[in-house]
C-alpha cells in the first residue's frame, strides 16, 4: 500500500472521498445503511431527508461508488458498496458517534454506549488510535 504522501493522485482520490462524506446527510444515509439494504422509504423515514434531497443524495452516492442498488419492480434497495465503505462509516462513527460527544456536553455518565459491552462508565473517554483500531 502506498502512503499518501507519497502520490499526488492517491491523496487527490482520497480528498475526493472525504468530500463525499462531509455533507449531513450523506454521511446520515450512510450510517443507516451500515445496517443493510434499505427501501428508499424507510431511509427516508430513519433520516428525515425528504425528496427530492434524498434522491439528490443518493445519486451522489452511487456516483461515489459507495452504495450499491437493487431493483425489485418498483422498489429501489441501497446497500453499502463494499467492506471499505463500511469500515470507513464504522471509523466516522467511532470518532464522531454521539455518544463520543456527549462527553463534551457534560451528558450523565448513565448514558447507555453504543460499544459493544462497554458501558459509559468503561468506554474510553479520549478519541485514539485504540478507539480507531477497535472498529471493525
Amino acid at each position: 500500500m502506498t502512503a499518501i504522501h507519497q502520490s499526488r493522485a492517491i491523496a487527490d482520490a482520497a480528498v475526493e472521498k472525504l468530500r463525499v462524506f462531509a455533507q449531513p446527510q450523506r454521511l446520515m444515509i450512510l450510517s443507516y445503511l451500515l445496517g443493510g439494504e434499505r427501501q428508499v422509504a424507510d431511509i427516508e423515514a430513519a433520516t428525515g431527508v425528504t425528496q427530492p434531497a434524498l434522491s439528490q443524495q443518493l445519486a451522489e452516492l452511487r456516483r461515489a461508488e459507495l452504495v450499491k442498488t437493487r431493483r425489485e419492480a418498483k422498489q429501489v434497495h441501497y446497500r453499502l458498496a463494499d467492506d471499505a465503505a463500511a469500515m470507513c462509516v464504522r471509523t466516522l462513527e467511532a470518532i464522531f458517534g454521539a455518544d463520543d460527544l456527549a462527553v463534551h456536553e457534560a451528558a450523565p455518565a448513565s448514558r447507555p454506549s453504543r460499544a459493544r459491552g462497554a458501558s459509559a462508565a468503561t468506554r474510553p473517554q479520549n478519541i485514539g488510535a485504540a478507539v480507531f483500531a477497535r472498529v471493525g
